[in-house]
């Protein structure tokens, strides 16, 4: 199938770079032309559907870097997991799944799921047999036993448990290794969100094995102990990265500027619920965390978007309230659009196929009214979502 999108503007890469009255054409799953509308309409043939917004903007699809689509974000997500069985679930995580395609998401990282349903639901998306994001996987995330996550049923208590699930997950299939690094809040009765659960030793363990099946690896830390260790093993990206310590905040600058160096790119995964937050928080200490963000950014680190939807209040329809966290910190709107999508793309290892409207790249793209690069609040306006090359638009 051909399709010929046109819009008022086109956003076509970082940094806010766009075309006016321009148009993409896309061939099966692939954008073959990007350029002015004149100069692409007449590459399109006479069968190709057209699709015109001249009061709107066309950007890349939207990436979600951190989802766990077998939590259902309600008052308590783990005990409904636990009393849910598989077939159920799974259901569940399609409905989410959809969710997430309508609100402009193209791609999510699902960083914990149990018995792999999320494996499976990516491949049944990949095969048309359901509709939702393109979803690379992390599987079963690697913690202690009674450690974060531990209901996923990934707990590891020695070396060589953390080889042997590292190993398992990738012939199953996973996209990404996601280990626990410290512990955290959803988990009753586990370690606290700041206490470290893996040493440097054991999580080097984990990037090596991971290397050698050519997979990245997502660390969730919280904590600064966790998250020195996470850095100092060259994991690719920090997850939360709040920097707690058992009295309050422990920044380390000499860390943030390994970040840097190391370039591990940072996913805050703000909830859509992240003025609630503060509101529950507190507002002068969520201030401070919001602020360590800012000043993070203002070192050099890359930000990447994430929601943590599944957690309570965290939706799975609300990424655009977690791109306005961006904006509270700081970001500029171009800077937000960028974090969900050139630079989740390359966190994520797939900037060579995604992310951008460039010839050759899959055909992920959103077309909004407005303009997003304005006012991010245009996001919620969505005209059409196309996930490889498949027309969707919001019911």
């Amino acid at each position: 199938m051909e399709y010929l999108i046109s819009a008022g503007q086109v956003v076509t890469g970082p940094g806010g770079q766009r075309l006016l009255d321009g148009a993409v054409l896309v061939r099966g799953e692939t954008i073959v032309a990007t350029g002015l509308r004149p100069e692409i309409e007449v590459l399109a043939s006479s069968e190709a559907r057209t699709f015109a917004f001249p009061d709107g903007t066309l950007l890349p699809g939207l990436i979600d870097c951190h989802v766990h689509l077998a939590l259902d974000a309600g008052p308590d997500p783990v005990t409904a997991l636990l009393a849910t069985d598989d077939v159920d679930l799974l259901a569940g995580m399609m409905e989410r799944a959809r969710q997430l395609l309508e609100s402009g998401v193209t791609t999510v990282r699902d960083l914990g799921d149990r018995n792999g349903l999320a494996l499976r639901l990516r491949d049944s998306i990949a095969h048309n047999e359901v509709i939702g994001p393109r979803i690379l996987s992390a599987g079963t995330p690697l913690t202690r036993p009674g450690g974060h996550c531990w209901f996923f049923g990934g707990e590891v208590d020695d070396e060589a448990a953390l080889r042997k699930l590292v190993r398992r997950n990738a012939e199953d299939g996973v996209d990404v290794i996601k280990v626990m690094a410290t512990g955290g809040g959803i988990t009753k009765g586990g370690p606290p969100v700041w206490q470290a659960q893996f040493t440097t030793a054991e999580l080097r363990l984990v990037v090596a094995e991971a290397r050698r099946a050519g997979l990245p690896v997502a660390a969730h830390a919280h904590g600064t102990i966790g998250i020195e260790a996470a850095v100092t093993a060259g994991v690719t990206t920090l997850e939360h990265c709040t920097w707690m310590a058992q009295d309050g905040f422990d920044v380390r600058h000499d860390l943030v500027a390994d970040i840097v160096a190391k370039e591990i790119r940072v996913c805050p995964a703000a909830s859509p619920d992240w003025r609630g937050f503060a509101q529950r928080f507190g507002a002068e200490r969520a201030e401070e965390m919001f602020g360590r963000l800012r000043w993070m950014a203002e070192q050099g680190v890359r930000l990447i978007a994430g929601t943590d939807a599944g957690v309570t209040h965290a939706v799975f329809d609300g990424f655009v309230s977690s791109l306005e966290f961006f904006r509270h910190i700081g970001l500029s709107p171009a800077e937000a659009i960028d974090s969900a999508t050139v630079e989740a793309a390359t966190a994520l290892g797939v900037a060579s196929d995604t992310g951008r409207l460039s010839p050759g790249y899959r055909a992920d793209l959103l077309a909004v009214t407005g303009d997003p690069l304005t006012d991010l609040s245009a996001l919620r306006d969505i005209r059409l979502v196309m996930s490889a090359g498949r027309p969707h638009t919001r019911p």
